[in-house]
């Protein structure tokens, strides 16, 4: 069995694309990989291109060797979108591997501990204000309509949320500081209003779910040591099931952490042990964040384990299709110390059908698949119908907007 074709596909995620590598071999087998990254896609693509003419004609089962022939030829470029692209690959590889032993992955990594885990609705709220034109879901023009969905959280069998900085209108909006360009885009202060406007939010979903339902919310990158210990604070109250923040000093996170009752969770943007070790010595964070299609899944595992070691649960990143789904439920099936599993629930009308067999979402859980490889492939079929149009064909920016649009945008004091 040898490696014959390596290519990356984009398909149009609705306002972002999803990004797709795809392995095939010279006896047919074919291995899907995920590893898309909203903002690079095709920096993505021209990485696998780069990768390709190492691994043609290679054996795809010795996966490790074919990921460290992969390391060391890009070392200098540690992180990022090669190693975006190294991740997609790797994932195909050991689909073929597993496909090829008539096994799922999990089994490769010792067997599952776990048959079903636990979901939280990820962009609760996010998704409904940047792009519900789009997809048809009920406006958030007030906090009555914020209350409204987390009662829909909890009738549709979910026990977590998590949430960005959603102010509701005619329209509603995202704060998103630094995104557009202009005067106090990048202090990182956020502004009384803004404290006003994220205890208002969290105060009405929390109201709205009752006191047993976990509640996140996302900072990203937004703000300062210093802002995010504000917010920290004014959340107390309410018994975050987390407060997300991404930093890439350890030293400030812990700061934080120590700094507040509120948990704290971070690392999503890391790549391999090596970024990770510094965050979990330090026992920098509460929950550990490993985004699977941006490290690999034999990384993902040694970070979930060397975690473990620190007592510390991690949960993965997973914001993306149901193929990137099945490769964070696969992480959690191996790992004994996870906390929860992230998936977007708002989101386009093929996201179903791209995959031959979606994962099955049952009470607020997801349940393991037992098939081969991922336990499904990518319809093709379905891809090609749904093409990534690119910056020049009027291609929508993970925020919902047109660059000129996010430009255009008034500032929020």
């Amino acid at each position: 069995m040898k490696i014959a074709r390596i290519e990356a596909l984009h398909c149009d995620g609705g306002w972002r694309p999803w990004t797709f590598v795809r392995v095939e071999t010279d006896d047919g087998l074919v291995g899907w990989g995920e590893c898309s990254d909203n903002r690079s896609p095709y920096g993505i693509a021209g990485a696998v291109r780069d990768l390709t003419p190492l691994l043609l004609g290679q054996d795809p089962r010795p996966v490790e060797r074919l990921y460290w022939d992969m390391l060391r030829a890009t070392r200098q470029n540690l992180g990022g979108v090669t190693h975006k692209a190294m991740a997609g690959i790797e994932l195909a590889l050991w689909d073929i591997k597993a496909r090829a032993l008539g096994v799922p992955v999990y089994e490769l990594f010792g067997g599952p501990l776990r048959d079903r885990m636990r979901l939280y609705w990820s962009h609760c709220g996010t998704t409904r204000a940047r792009l519900g034109h789009v997809l048809g879901t009920p406006p958030l023009r007030t906090y009555d309509d914020i209350a409204a969905l987390g009662r829909e959280v909890v009738a549709r069998g979910f026990t977590a949320l998590k949430t960005n900085m959603v102010i509701p209108g005619d329209p509603a909006t995202v704060y998103f500081p630094g995104f557009a360009s202009g005067i106090n885009t990048t202090d990182g202060a956020p502004t009384v209003e803004i404290l006003e406007a994220i205890e208002r939010l969290i105060g009405t979903f929390r109201d709205a779910v009752g006191p047993k339902v976990g509640l996140c919310l996302d900072l990203n990158y937004n703000f300062r040591t210093e802002g995010v210990l504000r917010v920290a604070k004014l959340l107390e109250k309410f018994d975050m099931q987390w407060l997300e923040y991404d930093n890439w000093d350890p030293q400030a996170l812990l700061q934080i952490k120590q700094s507040t009752s509120t948990r704290l969770a971070s690392c999503e943007s890391l790549v391999t042990t090596r970024q990770y070790r510094p965050f979990l010595e330090l026992h920098a964070v509460d929950v550990a964040i490993i985004d699977v299609p941006w490290n690999g899944f034999s990384q993902a595992v040694q970070i979930g384990r060397m975690a473990e070691a620190y007592e510390i649960n991690i949960a993965p990143h997973n914001y993306y299709s149901h193929l990137a789904d099945l490769h964070s439920l696969h992480l959690c099936a191996v790992l004994p110390n996870v906390r929860i599993m992230e998936i977007d629930i708002d989101d386009v009308a093929w996201k179903g059908s791209l995959v031959t067999k979606p994962p099955v979402v049952k009470d607020g859980h997801i349940l393991l698949p037992e098939g081969p490889g991922w336990g499904a492939d990518i319809n093709e079929e379905v891809l090609r119908a749904h093409p990534w149009p690119g910056p020049g064909a009027g291609a929508r920016s993970f925020y919902g907007m047109s660059p000129e649009q996010m430009a255009a945008r008034p500032p929020v004091r």
